[in-house]
């Protein structure tokens, strides 16, 4: 399945408590965390992102604490999926976990800019900058990691196969 949609750009060491709040730790629903996502980072971009968004982002995204509510927030908020230098190693697993797809790629964080448009192929861990003609090559998604975030992330993945 092929990801599309325009790129908000955030910088190193974004931890948890910028993707989600402390403060709105109190619920786990994930239209709630949504309306919260990123807003320390950005407090605009809640109200600006659009299903199929993308958020790309400097080196060791997700650092801080191991909870799951930042990966739910950024899927909840529609983005499709996060660009990294890279990640910090929990939240990595939580995110496919929870069905989030995730990209490392330094080259392709330099070459892309705020609003630009995306195109990402999980199977071939190609990156398409479409406004500036440009692709880059990450590490493809496992084939059973696609099938995690196809299902929805693990619990789903278990529940679909009579696991739960």
């Amino acid at each position: 399945m092929i990801m599309k949609g325009r790129a908000f750009l955030f910088g190193n060491d974004i931890d948890t408590d910028a993707i989600i709040p402390a403060r709105y730790l109190t619920t786990s629903d994930p239209q709630i965390l949504k309306l919260h996502c990123m807003e320390d980072a950005d407090p605009t971009f809640p109200a600006k992102v659009k299903p199929g968004d993308i958020i790309v982002a400097g080196k060791n995204f997700g650092c801080g604490s191991s909870r799951e509510h930042a990966p739910i927030a950024i899927k909840a908020a529609g983005v499709s999926c996060v660009i990294a230098k890279s990640f910090a190693r929990i939240f990595f697993r939580n995110s496919f976990n929870m069905g989030l797809p995730i990209f490392e790629c330094g080259e392709a964080v330099e070459g892309i800019q705020a609003g630009d448009e995306i195109e990402i192929d999980p199977q071939s861990g190609i990156i398409h900058n479409i406004t500036r003609g440009q692709k880059f090559t990450s590490r493809p998604i496992p084939e059973f990691m696609q099938t995690l975030v196809g299902d929805g992330g693990l619990i789903e993945h278990i529940r679909k196969r009579g696991g739960i």
